[in-house]
């Protein structure tokens, strides 16, 4: 505990005062980037700084003042241009934890330790830094390691391939089950994560709860302990990022389980942060749970509603989950209680875990992992422009533009064989995406859009029920329905031997990606 009071320290001067009901201090410009406001060091006018639920902006002097409860999250929120200083595992040093008498006792895993009375002004020094309004940020969805050895499957896949490629890159966000319940693995965590060299955002998940809580307000102590605060925000470029928790536990109906949702306090934290963010920026708010998934009643509605509220106003809006390990995009409207100016757009991103590090193992000894709608385990890119936004998503271990699986026959008859299809498993594809193929450089045609299971991931799934020789690895989890499938029927008539199938998709973002395989056609016998 004395190693992160000491990592801490840089942000404000040791006086302390007894009997706080508030705290205040200075935001300025840290020159020499000491962590203390030297002579000739700007105060910073206008930067906004919360302590989890009201917002304030300092003032022409530089100042803030905020009430605090015996539990706070005292954070500024970046301002574009700047950054906060890193802690050792390149997490962003941009908070203060008051907790007078520190997290209830009595958990498996340990939380926040007395913090004791806060000093008499806690500073936040800010290093000036050159933002472009065009970036590009990583967005890994459920590192969610049960163990060690699932934590080094994770970084061989992963970290390993995003370490030496992170050119153009300028932080990182992962969306939440950054581990699997043992939340002694959180710091084994940060250190695999310290490797990728960025600053790095984190979300925290159902997994990464502290079970033993009464009351939701005290089911991220061990994450609070470990990441700071779980509902926060910062500025980059044009964009505006919120980062909430939205795992309400207990279950605040059943006392079982989770529902996904927001406390009031979140709620006002949002409303209070949204007034000092103007409208002509994107607006991207990161949280675990979707809001929608499907049919199930799986989130508090009214919370629900209200966050759908508060961002109506605001035209580039972009909500980025992951908890499902499938991979989708929802587009919202009035039918979920969106009242936009246009539909709200949430990405729920494939998990770097896939399936659970299930099926085999590939040539670099790790589990396929591929995701129960057949999507490839990988992780996205967050593509800013400006305030408006494009999504890629990268398959760890394959080439940039392996962006679809395509599953067809290698050869069929002649005769009677009208049965045959060639499937496309677009694995960023949307509603909004043209998908087309053609045979043999002929016309393009279009292909059909379908929810089914994915044929090829059935096919691995089916590799464990059927072989007579035990496979390596874990058999993967049951097939479900894909959102972004197409199919196409394969002609048999068009002459024997060797024929080709292209797949063209244009997508959402105006671009376009090809693949292309090839069939047989022999002569009945």
């Amino acid at each position: 505990m004395k190693k992160r009071f000491c990592t801490l320290a840089f942000l404000f001067t040791i006086t302390f005062v007894v009997g706080q009901n508030s705290v205040k201090g200075y935001v300025f410009e840290d020159l020499n980037k000491n962590g203390k406001k030297d002579k000739g060091e700007k105060a910073l006018v206008g930067v906004a700084v919360s302590n989890g639920v009201e917002v304030v902006q300092t003032d022409q002097k530089g100042q803030y003042v905020l009430p605090l409860t015996g539990d706070n999250q005292i954070f500024v929120i970046k301002p574009s241009q700047y950054a906060v200083a890193l802690d050792a595992y390149n997490l962003p040093q941009s908070y203060v934890t008051h907790k007078p008498n520190g997290s209830p006792k009595g958990t498996q895993y340990e939380g926040v330790a007395p913090t004791g009375q806060l000093p008499k002004e806690v500073n936040f020094g800010l290093i000036l830094q050159r933002e472009s309004d065009d970036f590009k940020a990583f967005v890994f969805g459920d590192p969610q390691p049960y163990s060690l050895e699932e934590l080094d499957y994770f970084k061989k896949a992963v970290v390993d391939e995003v370490k030496n490629d992170k050119t153009g890159i300028a932080f990182g966000i992962s969306l939440g089950d950054l581990v699997g319940d043992k939340l002694d693995l959180h710091t084994p965590y940060k250190k695999v994560m310290q490797e990728i060299g960025l600053p790095w955002y984190n979300v925290m998940g159902n997994h990464d709860m502290n079970y033993e809580a009464k009351e939701d307000i005290y089911s991220d102590e061990t994450f609070e302990k470990n990441f700071g605060p779980t509902n926060y925000a910062f500025n980059y470029g044009k964009a505006h990022f919120i980062v909430l928790d939205d795992i309400l536990y207990p279950h605040p109906v059943t006392g079982k389980g989770y529902l996904g949702g927001l406390r009031q306090d979140q709620i006002d934290f949002v409303k209070n942060n949204l007034k000092f963010v103007s409208k002509d920026k994107l607006v991207v708010v990161s949280f675990h749970i979707p809001l929608f998934i499907g049919g199930e009643n799986h989130f508090d509605k009214v919370s629900r509603q209200q966050l759908l509220d508060l961002l109506k106003d605001h035209e580039n809006v972009l909500l980025l989950s992951a908890h499902t390990h499938y991979q989708m995009h929802q587009f919202y409207t009035k039918e979920q209680g969106w009242s936009g100016v246009k539909p709200l757009h949430e990405y729920n991103v494939g998990t770097t875990s896939g399936d659970w590090y299930s099926g085999e193992f590939n040539e670099i000894g790790v589990p396929a992992s591929t995701m129960r709608d057949g999507t490839p385990r990988g992780y996205a890119t967050l593509v800013v422009k400006g305030n408006q936004y494009e999504l890629d998503y990268k398959v760890s271990g394959k080439a940039e533009d392996y962006k679809m699986e395509l599953f067809m026959p290698k050869v069929i008859g002649d005769k009677r064989a009208n049965n045959y299809s060639v499937y496309a498993n677009v694995f960023m594809g949307t509603e909004r995406d043209v998908v087309e193929y053609r045979i043999d450089g002929g016309e393009w045609k279009k292909m059909k859009k379908v929810e089914d299971i994915d044929p090829a991931f059935y096919a691995a799934v089916q590799k464990f029920d059927l072989t007579d020789t035990l496979l390596t690895g874990r058999k993967p989890s049951h097939p479900m329905k894909s959102s972004h499938l197409w199919n196409a029927k394969l002609p048999f008539n068009i002459g024997l031997g060797e024929h080709s199938v292209e797949v063209r998709v244009q997508d959402m973002f105006g671009r376009e990606h090809l693949q292309k395989q090839v069939y047989r056609i022999e002569k009945n016998k």
